[in-house]
């Protein structure tokens, strides 16, 4: 059964969401704020998290930087922001999707249910190319043995490159897949995320090859 954890600090909202979620066959827990999100995840696995950004004591930016480092659960948030500004700091801070306040319950559960699908529908085959090994079943990229954390947006941008190895994509391609069709940005999003890519790759980094005027293209020997 998918697992949610609905994190924001108005009690109507948690008990509304989670009801849809009950309605959904979905489980829900709840947290009030950003330090409550953080505890929970790191003592429960959860298919989604649904995260308020402006709450007291530790807001959603602050959360999500810190769940970052230790989990790559897919992160829906939710402002009362709709400003572009504020849709690209989401985006930048590794959210996977973000939702504006007013919203509707069931596009809510909709985007919810489109993002565990694109999570958990990855192949059980194990790409390797030297010390670099992507386990797609396992959700893991490992750099010589190693395991490399990447956010969420990171690895699906990986798994796009190598699954069309050698073929030039296009920003366009990239954002559409990775993104999706609601994507709010630029090109500088897509660009952020190719650097850190790079640098969590290490001697791999090189794979990755910025085609002039056209995307990224992934590489080898």
């Amino acid at each position: 059964m998918i697992r949610l954890l609905i994190v924001d600090d108005e009690e109507k909202i948690r008990a509304l969401i989670k009801k849809y979620a009950l309605y959904e066959h979905m489980e829900a827990d709840e947290a009030s704020n950003g330090y409550e999100a953080i505890e929970a995840v790191q003592k429960e696995k959860y298919d989604c998290i649904i995260m308020d950004i402006m709450m007291p004591f530790c807001d959603g930016y602050t959360a999500t930087k810190k769940i970052r480092e230790f989990s790559n659960t897919p992160i829906i948030m939710l402002s009362a922001k709709g400003e572009e500004y504020d849709r690209i700091k989401g985006f930048e801070h590794e959210v996977d999707d973000y939702v504006v306040k007013p919203f509707s319950m069931q596009e809510l559960m909709m985007r919810v249910k489109a993002i565990i699908k694109r999570t958990q529908n990855a192949s059980f085959d194990v790409f390797t190319y030297k010390g670099l090994t992507i386990n797609y079943s396992a959700h893991i990229v490992e750099v010589n043995g190693k395991r490399a954390h990447l956010s969420p947006k990171e690895y699906d941008l990986l798994c796009y490159l190598v699954k069309n190895k050698n073929v030039a994509l296009t920003r366009e391609q990239c954002i559409s897949v990775v993104w999706g069709y609601d994507f709010f940005g630029d090109d500088r999003t897509l660009d952020t995320h190719v650097k850190t890519l790079r640098k969590n790759l290490q001697e791999y980094a090189d794979c990755i090859v910025t085609v002039r005027g056209v995307g990224y293209r992934f590489e080898t020997e």
